[in-house]
């Protein structure tokens, strides 16, 4: 396993030092320049469609007894920052992502993890980059031809259903975005049709109030154990962020609609008042 661990991380390492420069970001103030729209009129390729087959409709499920974050941005932060403080290894070590995985970034943005992932899953692998909305999806588009990225696959999915063909991932990530997910019992829902048996979900995110671009460890926890995925590891690396990895219920045990309401109606997922 140690060597597997090391593995990954020189994985990781190669694959920033293989990806292209990096294009200049907005943070801060900027990012209320990028405020996101559904209905954006941006061009987007008809390549640009689900991947896979429709799951269960938004109105099957409980809404998160929490705020939605507004998504005001493609990004995070600084591309560079982001590389200089380790993200990217930290996610790739912990979710054991390897040479031919199929990988789903959902929320892929404008393609931070996307670009890197793809020369780390190789020829052999894949890379599914899926987005809800069209000035994303046409970011992606103009990176991926622009870099060449021929094992990425850009998908465009729905707010409770990444649109990913049935039992190919082995592992799907979720980066600075589970807060901003208007309907996360649906998405988990059917992103577990997507996984295999043995795939993994991992999660970026801050220990912060939803409302606050973030979500707190045991919200998430709660939210996830609801759904009937399973925790099977943590990382602090400092600060607010954490990474949290968990295994998806198998099909003849992942409960139903109706039994997640009933789980929530009696233990519903509430963030702390304290």
């Amino acid at each position: 396993m140690k060597m597997l661990h090391c593995r990954t991380l020189c994985l990781a390492v190669l694959a920033l030092s293989l990806s292209t420069a990096c294009r200049s970001n907005r943070d801060g103030e900027n990012k209320e320049d990028a405020t996101r729209s559904s209905n954006s009129a941006s061009a987007v390729s008809d390549t640009v469609v689900p991947a896979g087959p429709a799951g269960e409709p938004a109105d099957s499920f409980p809404s998160p007894s929490r705020a939605v974050a507004t998504i005001v941005a493609p990004r995070w932060t600084n591309e560079d920052a982001r590389d200089n403080a380790g993200e990217f290894a930290r996610v790739v070590s912990l979710a054991g992502i390897e040479p031919g995985m199929t990988v789903a970034d959902i929320g892929a943005g404008d393609g931070y993890y996307v670009v890197r992932l793809s020369p780390i899953v190789g020829p052999t692998g894949k890379v599914f980059a899926e987005d809800i909305v069209n000035d994303y999806l046409r970011m992606l588009e103009e990176r991926v031809r622009r870099d060449k990225l021929d094992n990425v696959q850009i998908v465009r999915g729905e707010p409770h259903d990444p649109r990913l063909p049935t039992a190919e991932l082995d592992v799907a990530l979720m980066v600075h975005m589970y807060h901003e997910i208007d309907q996360p019992f649906g998405l988990l829902y059917n992103l577990a049709s997507a996984l295999k048996p043995t795939g993994k979900v991992a999660i970026l995110e801050l220990d912060r109030q939803t409302f606050g671009h973030g979500t707190p460890p045991a919200l998430l926890r709660c939210e996830l154990e609801a759904a009937g995925y399973r925790e099977v590891a943590f990382l602090r690396p400092g600060g607010e962020e954490y990474v949290a990895v968990f295994s998806p219920p198998s099909m003849e045990s992942r409960r139903t609609p109706s039994a997640i309401r009933a789980k929530l109606d009696s233990l519903p997922c509430r963030p702390a008042t304290n």
